[in-house]
């Protein structure tokens, strides 16, 4: 038989308030001590600049009357400290607000005192002016010195007592410096020391900022990380472009200490950073331009209250629109995937309430407009796709029959139920695409944009390479450097256009506001990235040195690579965005026609099997030029 356990209170966390006597006794232990010796401080305080002032001759009269004066100056020294709140603090975790109650309670008490010695001796003063002024003064400072002890020998303590201080150079003399620096003052367990500021701008040269000093510019970080001892360098510089974060990380690379950095600025606008916010470097810092930086009102309000589905929701594109598009308020989100794994984990991280799964194939036709028309989406983002160009060179069937006939299906199923917004999510592979890849995705844009829906605004988006998205190049590097090396490049001139997941999906978003129908939506990507070089630099992120601790192999460009992506074909007629980071195109809108014999021909190859001419015919959608209607440059209506 199990024994019962009776718990108490405070086992329990048991938040009943104690009784008014307990609080009382509570009360008096923690603070008598402390007015005791403020007590004890006062005599002192004032005994001191007596003696002083008189040279240690103090006359008898003064004597008498400063020891019959002193029990009243200590009372008014104790009940100010009562009253201004110096009593009942947790001072280890004190700062400005605690520190403007000790001066407040310290210039009372010195105005008290002053006011008490004339009063008391109207034609000769019982004590002089100078020792009231001085012994509140120095009383006052005594008692900000014994409630801060902790706060300005703690951190020094604990840092020789634990053995594991960072000695770190800070780089980056502004507002967000001057926030990490007091923030590492102030919570000596962070175990950093600054040992001095790294600034650009020449005219903070030599200057302190919270008692450190601007020591040098950027150039001078491999010589002060020597001459300091420095093991770290802290970039506190959100605004900081890829430029200076890529010198900066050569920099410390010579200099052998490692580099963290503050989050871009706008993840920051507004808001108070602090040591914490401080991480490792990672390959978007090192992308040769900017992120851009979507504007989500208007796709807030296109997504407050409506019913949302997602196709291809488990995987990396996918899920994180489910993420992003529960933060915007909407009525529900149908989670459709045909991996029951990858759909179980993203539920797992999302809002159950509002959200509902579909396990299903977007090959088949009717499951697709069973489903539509029990959920009845009103915006629809279509991200289920094959996408790795290797294997769908070799099966070019499943790149037809998700890619292609997948998106027609799930085209078909949103025109049904009336959906107001269908955005469907491409590659930049698909201009002038050399793969079947590429050719498949070609082939769905046009079918997109072919359809005439009198009720649903219909778009595409382009990305280039999204990084960390599974099975893309980044985590591929990564595994092999994990693994010792080599890392392999199939082509050193190889060149890629790279955007992270976020930038990825908030393009996805705006593009569902923005389109008025048939427009294919880019990111202005900048320039695109050499591989070699990106190889090269994942090798330094991870504390490696390319060529002597990881090798890099080229390996030869597989089949259907391009060496150079492109976003837009030439035949794409740009119009206005209304976003200065997203470039908008309206191709000619595809012969209906002529998309239907082609997809006719697609289908007869892929049921009897011949594999290669349909891998052939695939690769070279989007040519002849005459299977597709010239429409001129227009305005979105």
């Amino acid at each position: 038989m199990k024994v019962p356990v009776i718990e108490t209170n405070e086992q329990l966390g048991s938040t009943e308030a104690p009784s008014l006597p307990s609080r009382i006794v509570a009360r008096v232990r923690r603070d008598v001590p402390l007015a005791l010796l403020d007590a004890a401080v006062v005599v002192p305080a004032y005994l001191v600049p007596l003696v002083l002032r008189f040279n240690g001759g103090v006359p008898s009269k003064n004597w008498r009357d400063f020891w019959i004066l002193l029990p009243a100056i200590v009372l008014i020294h104790l009940l100010n400290n009562y009253l201004f709140g110096l009593y009942g603090q947790m001072w280890r975790y004190a700062g400005v607000q605690e520190a403007r109650r000790v001066v407040l309670s310290g210039v009372t008490s010195i105005v008290l005192v002053l006011g008490l010695v004339l009063l008391v001796g109207r034609a000769s003063h019982p004590i002089p002016l100078s020792v009231a002024v001085l012994g509140s003064a120095a009383a006052m400072m005594v008692f900000g010195a014994i409630r801060f002890q902790s706060r300005l020998f703690g951190f020094r303590r604990r840092s020789v007592e634990q053995g594991a201080e960072t000695r770190v150079l800070l780089m980056g003399a502004g507002d967000a410096g001057a926030q990490v620096l007091s923030d590492i003052h102030r919570n000596p367990t962070l175990g950093l020391r600054v040992v001095g500021l790294v600034d650009d701008d020449p005219r903070n040269l030599g200057r302190a900022l919270h008692g450190a000093t601007v020591l040098g510019g950027r150039s001078s970080i491999p010589e002060l990380a020597r001459k300091l001892g420095a093991d770290q360098l802290l970039l506190a510089i959100p605004s900081a472009t890829s430029d200076v974060i890529r010198d900066v990380a050569t920099l410390c690379e010579e200099a052998r200490v490692s580099l963290r950095v503050l989050p871009s600025v706008r993840q920051n606008v507004d808001a108070r950073v602090t040591a914490r916010d401080l991480r490792d470097l990672q390959i978007e810092d090192l992308l040769g331009r900017r992120q851009v930086e979507t504007d989500l009102a208007a796709v807030r309000q296109l997504v407050r209250g409506r019913r949302v589905l997602i196709t291809g929701a488990g995987g990396s594109i996918g899920a994180e629109i489910a993420r992003q598009v529960c933060n915007f308020d909407p009525a529900s989100v149908a989670l459709m995937d045909n991996d029951e794994t990858h759909l179980h984990d993203l539920l797992v991280t999302l809002d159950g309430a509002r959200t509902s799964s579909i396990l299903a194939d977007v090959r088949e036709r009717e499951r697709m407009l069973e489903v539509f028309r029990e959920h009845r989406p009103q915006v629809v983002f279509h991200a289920a796709a094959h996408k790795h160009v290797p294997i769908l060179e070799d099966h070019p069937q499943e790149a037809l029959l998700t890619n292609v006939l997948g998106t027609a299906n799930v085209v078909e199923a949103a025109a049904t139920v009336d959906a107001e917004r269908f955005v469907f999510i491409s590659t930049d592979k698909a201009v002038r695409p050399t793969s079947v890849m590429g050719g498949s995705k070609r082939m769905a844009e046009e079918i997109v944009r072919g359809f005439s829906g009198k009720e649903t605004i219909l778009c595409v988006v382009r990305f280039g390479n999204v990084l960390g998205s599974r099975g893309s190049v980044v985590p591929t590097f990564l595994s092999q450097i994990a693994a010792g090396g080599p890392v392999t490049v199939t082509d050193p001139a190889m060149t890629r256009y790279f955007m992270s997941v976020q930038e990825a999906v908030q393009l996805v978003l705006q593009a569902s506001a923005l389109a008025h129908g048939g427009e294919v939506f880019t990111l202005e990507m900048g320039e695109s990235v050499n591989i070699l070089d990106l190889a090269n630099n994942l090798i330094r992120l991870s504390g490696r040195v390319p060529g002597r601790d990881i090798t890099v192999q080229v390996v030869g460009a597989r089949p259907g690579e391009k060496r150079h992506e492109e976003l837009v074909d030439d035949d794409e007629a740009p119009v206005p965005a209304g976003h200065p980071g997203i470039v908008v195109a309206v191709p000619p809108r595809p012969d209906p026609a002529a998309l239907r014999r082609r997809l006719r021909e697609m289908e007869e190859l892929a049921g009897d099997g011949r594999r290669d001419e349909l891998a052939e015919i695939m690769r070279r959608v989007g040519t002849p030029r005459e299977d597709r209607v010239p429409v001129a440059a227009r305005e979105p209506s």
